[in-house]
């Protein structure tokens, strides 16, 4: 009787199965035309973003990268108008931008054009192009947010100058930029006349990176800092 039982279950069971099998059967074979759009679809998208990449991506990162060449060599020589705007043979930093903007060398483009730009006085445009830049690597980009409180405390923007090179110092601590944009920020907040912020961040540097250049300063500012609040 147990047996009997058992199969009848193991029947039902099986029957529950076929059900199932027939329900997505005719789900197929009703929606049969939407699941062929569907997958054409996905397929497309896939060949598409693989021959995108490969014939047009690629070749257009690396023609970026040859015409970086020449305006990287005029930056190295301070040679900075050239190096934005090219030399009526090769491409500037601004050109390469607008051609190459989406490529890794055309974004590093922002980065030269932005201390360029700096360094020639043209400060909204220098803030522009640093806004725009971005960056895996995590010095580049401290370096970027400093260059844009550069920019700030060029333009007389002395709050947020500071915040900038607070910005910059505290992103992905690390003992090459974070004293460098602090004693900026310091030296930002000692110049606005807040000389407790400026003495909390001066102090910061002496705890947190005494053995570098910067924190081999700090008793002197701090010193003076102090001084200026008695």
């Amino acid at each position: 009787m147990a047996k009997k039982k058992g199969l009848e279950k193991g029947d039902e069971r099986l029957e529950s199965v076929e059900e199932a099998l027939s329900r997505s059967e005719q789900f197929i074979i009703n929606n049969q035309k939407t699941l062929t759009v569907v997958v054409v679809v996905v397929v497309v998208i896939v060949l598409g973003y693989f021959g995108v990449n490969k014939y047009y991506l690629q070749p257009k990162e690396k023609e970026a990268q040859t015409q970086m060449f020449m305006a990287e060599s005029y930056f190295e020589s301070d040679s900075l108008n050239k190096a934005l705007y090219g030399d009526g043979n090769n491409l500037g930093f601004m050109d390469i931008i607008d051609e190459f903007g989406s490529t890794d060398a055309g974004n590093l483009a922002r980065y030269y054009a932005g201390v360029s730009l700096l360094k020639q006085g043209e400060f909204e445009e220098a803030a522009k192009q640093l806004k725009k830049f971005s960056a895996n690597d995590h010095i580049i980009s401290a370096m970027a947010m400093g260059v844009l409180g550069d920019v700030y405390l060029e333009m007389g923007k002395q709050s947020e100058a500071a915040s900038q090179y607070e910005k910059a110092a505290r992103y992905k601590n690390n003992e090459l930029t974070a004293p460098m944009f602090l004693l900026k920020a310091g030296q930002t907040y000692e110049l606005m006349g807040d000389n407790n912020k400026a003495l909390k961040i001066f102090k910061e540097i002496n705890e947190k990176y005494p053995s570098t250049t910067e924190g081999r300063l700090m008793e002197k500012y701090i010193a003076r800092v102090e001084a200026a609040l008695k």
